[in-house]
């Protein structure tokens, strides 16, 4: 097996009916991983990466799964288990962000954000951990946001909250299971352009943004998916507790 080849494992992907998550999935399927792709709500969305997947020679399924709810991920990692054997690599790319003000939040719209974007992780990481043990190799990747490490932002502190969590999140895993050769590790993208709901981003000029990024452009999708591509392969393997910041030099550390 080559240090980029991944014939053979199972991935999860949630959040994978488009932008981000749906490149994640077309990434890992050409090197080879059989893929579930999942969604909550848009059906059609997830059908449709699934069958652009199998006409291009990989292999695909969708399953439909509120990861805000642990019901729902055991039922998401058991549907990866069920029709491929195992789950080796598990991505958690689902998000929710939301234009509020730190005193507009409600208690109930921070449990919201906080069970979807963070909970999330867990949730799926305690059900495929079991799985990849058994192995003795997994795959971990976390999707966060350099809003989390930069908090560049107001009105998001929910999901500032969040997207910094789940590095944390990311390192205690590693430390703990990495004995069980399981990687646990964060993707942070920037500035990315995607489709998205403008409506929850007033408060950001496009043209402002990309003017301060060194490269002068918004990242695309398949950058993304490179690095967690590259996290998730053989060749990542010594890759771990880790960000990986994919945003054209916006934000150093």
């Amino acid at each position: 097996m080559s240090e980029q080849d991944l014939s053979g494992r199972a991935a999860v992907v949630t959040g994978s009916g488009r932008n981000i998550g749906r490149a994640i999935a077309h990434a890992l399927a050409k090197k080879g991983a059989k893929v579930v792709v999942n969604g909550s709500t848009n059906k059609a969305a997830v059908d449709n990466v699934v069958a652009e997947i199998n006409a291009a020679g990989g292999t695909a399924i969708g399953v439909m799964a509120d990861v805000s709810q642990d019901a729902e991920c055991a039922k998401l990692i058991g549907a990866c288990v069920d029709a491929f054997g195992n789950v080796d690599i598990m991505v958690n790319n689902v998000g929710i962000r939301r234009y509020q003000s730190f005193l507009e939040i409600t208690p109930q719209d921070w449990d919201r954000v906080l069970a979807t974007n963070l909970s999330s992780a867990f949730y799926l990481s305690r059900h495929a951990i079991p799985h990849m043990r058994k192995n003795q190799w997994g795959r971990i990747v976390l999707i966060s946001g350099f809003d989390g490490f930069w908090a560049q932002v107001t009105h998001r502190a929910h999901n500032i909250t969040c997207k910094a969590g789940m590095h944390g999140l990311a390192k205690a895993i590693a430390r703990e299971f990495g004995p069980d050769g399981i990687t646990a590790n964060t993707v942070v993208p920037g500035a990315i352009d995607t489709e998205r709901d403008w409506s929850q981003y007033p408060h950001q000029a496009k043209q402002k943004i990309q003017s301060e990024i060194p490269l002068g452009r918004f990242g695309d999708v398949a950058e993304v998916a490179a690095a967690v591509a590259f996290l998730a392969s053989p060749g990542g393997g010594f890759v771990s507790g880790q960000a990986t910041h994919v945003n054209g030099g916006h934000y150093m550390i």
